[in-house]
């Protein structure tokens, strides 16, 4: 089946994206640990084609890190009426995208500012190396929201902000949100699943591996960035 082409302006964002993850620190899980992620998704009922389509690609996160001692996802979300949870720490692609399936999106608020607290209380227990936060509206204020994400840029956990559809508050919020926590921000859009998928890819490279385990990674976003990371001294 072909995949639907990137539109333009995915594409753009997606190599800013990455150029971006590049110029950060190196992050190294302690030795013969996976590094763990947050992986936070909207699931409210605007959202279920892109949750059917997170589904499908979760595997390729852990696929993309097996050689890196892998990762460990915790699977954030939220939907309803104040309806939040979060999966214990997931070494197992397979098992995330079965939890994953078994939730039918609902009608609600957003509820980033759970997802940040979670991810915040998670890193204070034991490192959390990156959080992607994926979603297409913000509901919540700005200040607290953007309080809590600068802790976990005090922390080191930065915020991978993926922006799909083009509610421009909810743009300029997740463009926030990456920055005082020392992340990174990108939009998308239904016809950009490749760029979904390199971008989730990347992340969990960079939670497992830091900068230099992207270089390793096989993939057309790894290598346009691989040659824009310093050589070894």
């Amino acid at each position: 089946m072909t995949r639907p082409p990137v539109r333009p302006g995915a594409t753009g964002a997606v190599a800013a994206f990455l150029d971006r993850v590049a110029a950060m620190p190196a992050v190294r899980p302690a030795s013969g640990r996976p590094g763990r992620l947050v992986f936070a998704v909207d699931a409210t009922a605007s959202r279920q084609p892109s949750w059917d389509r997170a589904c499908a690609l979760t595997g390729e996160m852990f696929l993309a890190t097996s050689d890196l001692g892998g990762i460990a996802v915790s699977l954030a979300y939220w939907r309803g009426h104040g309806d939040f949870a979060a999966t214990p720490f997931l070494t197992d692609g397979a098992d995330l995208a079965r939890r994953m399936s078994g939730v039918t999106c609902l009608g609600g608020l957003t509820q980033i500012l759970r997802a940040l607290r979670h991810t915040l209380a998670e890193t204070q227990r034991e490192k959390v190396a990156a959080m992607v936060l994926v979603g297409d509206a913000v509901e919540e204020d700005v200040d607290a929201l953007c309080h809590v994400a600068g802790e976990l840029g005090l922390r080191g956990t930065p915020v991978f902000c993926f922006h799909e559809g083009s509610n421009a508050v909810a743009g300029n919020v997740f463009r926030q949100i990456a920055k005082v926590s020392g992340g990174a921000y990108a939009p998308f859009d239904s016809h950009s699943a490749d760029a979904l998928r390199d971008l989730l890819r990347a992340v969990a490279v960079f939670a497992a591996g830091g900068r230099d385990a992207l270089a390793r990674l096989a993939s057309p976003a790894a290598t346009r960035i691989a040659g824009q990371l310093p050589r070894p001294r």
